[in-house]
């Protein structure tokens, strides 16, 4: 019994060390940079991670990658959310976050009374976004699943991902936000939706978006409500943050896919908090 606790605690020791040191150096970073020509030359800027063996089977013809998207929230860069970008690499997945706004960009206005406050214009050149990355991550992993997407986002992001799934709901097959609150969830049942909700007396969803409980229950919705501020919803929260997302994202994944070793092990620890900013996402 004794050696038996021993072989099993070993393993344990193995297996942890092993998902560090993959998470830490096994994770392929690559940032990609292009201009939209359809749109005037746009630039649109892509901070992919993707694990390495992964990479290589992919390239190998052996695996088709899934793949998931990230949007990120009003004022936060794209590559803000190494916390959610690691997870989902470490469990073997293409991760494409996309730079949405662009310093020459016209500031989003709240339109009280207009569809989605006014925004319709940064959700449409969202979806121009993703669709112009899917298409040249088409030409770099063309061994990858863009027909079952994951799409991820927070605040305006979560917003983007959303209307992205609404648009596109033979493409999408999972939606992660984290406190979008101007564009109603999909009810449908078709999506899988999980949602964290902060507790922040500014920034509140708007009447509708939130399914009740009643609703999310037969649409197969997960609605955490958790304490957090909005803005700590990113890299630059607490760390007690986003282990606590993390956790609930890994739960999420293994009802979807079935528990790996990789999903039991502790998640990657974040990086250091950056400055904090402000602004309305």
């Amino acid at each position: 019994m004794k050696r038996g606790f021993v072989v099993l605690l070993s393993v344990g020791v193995i297996l942890t060390l092993g998902y560090f040191t993959a998470t830490r150096w096994a994770i392929h970073h690559r940032t990609l940079a292009f201009a939209d020509m359809m749109r005037g030359d746009r630039s649109i800027s892509i901070d992919v991670a993707v694990r390495r063996d992964r990479e290589m089977e992919e390239v190998a013809d052996m695996i088709e990658l899934p793949v998931a998207i990230l949007s990120h929230g009003n004022t936060v860069k794209n590559t803000e959310y190494s916390f959610l970008t690691n997870l989902f690499a470490a469990r073997g997945y293409l991760v494409a976050s996309i730079q949405h706004d662009l310093d020459g960009d016209d500031p989003m206005v709240t339109k009280a009374g207009e569809e989605y406050v006014g925004r319709r214009m940064q959700y449409n050149r969202g979806i121009g976004n993703i669709l112009y990355a899917i298409d040249e991550l088409k030409k770099l992993y063309p061994n990858a699943d863009y027909r079952h997407l994951t799409m991820i986002g927070h605040s305006n992001g979560g917003d983007i991902s959303m209307y992205f799934a609404k648009l596109h709901p033979d493409l999408v097959k999972k939606v992660v936000t984290l406190d979008n609150l101007r564009v109603p969830f999909i009810t449908s049942g078709q999506v899988r939706i999980l949602s964290f909700r902060s507790r922040d007396p500014v920034f509140k969803a708007d009447p509708g978006v939130v399914p009740d409980d009643e609703l999310c229950a037969k649409a197969g919705i997960t609605v955490v409500k958790t304490e957090f501020q909005h803005n700590d919803l990113s890299d630059r929260g607490p760390d007690s943050v986003k282990l606590s997302i993390q956790d609930r994202v890994n739960q999420f994944l293994d009802d979807e896919e079935g528990v790996s070793p990789m999903s039991l092990l502790t998640a990657a620890a974040p990086p250091a908090n950056p400055p904090q900013a402000t602004g309305k996402n």
